[in-house]
């Protein structure tokens, strides 16, 4: 089973992610369950949503303690919330950030980093900083896991129409394109 955590702030999106890429991974055959998490989050305030998914069926339904994976969609977000609590060794973080590989502190437990100006793209697309498409192109990029088509057919059956999926596919393509992703273990780009 692999297990991933999302992190955000209220209003850029994580829990919709989550659901997003759980359509996603059904989509590519994978038996998936998405946790929410909701309790007295208000925008701006720390999120997380929680993913598993696996080739059988899943009867857990907990939150993630051990996760696989870090998808972190807010750059100052690191710094607040101790988001790798638990991480499992030779973990992938995909972290929202234009700073660059040299510039972050990274785990012991990662391996492999993404990072990606979601921020950025986000102002560019939206006007404004939602950036859990942005994030799931940039996910996507990273693990390898799941391709943009099921991430695109995942926004149109949970989420968006018309103008706004439109939009929501050009983040997700520039999340793709424009993820550096990064060997930890070797200090080189991929």
């Amino acid at each position: 089973m692999y297990e991933i955590r999302l992190h955000g702030r209220g209003g850029q999106g994580a829990v919709l992610a989550s659901k997003i890429l759980a359509k996603a991974l059904v989509e590519e055959g994978k038996s998936v369950k998405a946790i929410p998490s909701f309790g007295f989050e208000r925008r701006g305030a720390p999120v997380a949503a929680f993913l598993r998914f696996d080739d059988k069926e899943i009867r857990q339904t907990t939150n993630i303690y051990h996760p696989d994976c870090i998808i972190c969609l807010d750059p100052t977000l690191p710094r607040a919330v101790d988001i790798f609590s638990g991480m499992n060794l030779n973990g992938i973080w995909v972290q929202s950030t234009k700073k660059s590989l040299d510039q972050i502190q990274v785990p012991e437990t990662v391996s492999k980093v993404g990072l990606c100006d979601a921020f950025g793209i986000a102002r560019n697309i939206f006007g404004r900083i939602i950036t859990n498409s942005i994030m799931l192109g940039a996910f996507a990029k990273t693990t390898d896991i799941v391709s943009l088509d099921s991430l695109s057919k995942g926004m149109e059956s949970v989420a968006f129409r018309d103008a706004a999926l439109e939009k929501n596919i050009q983040a997700l393509q520039h999340g793709y394109d424009e993820t550096k992703v990064f060997d930890v273990n070797k200090q080189e780009a991929l």
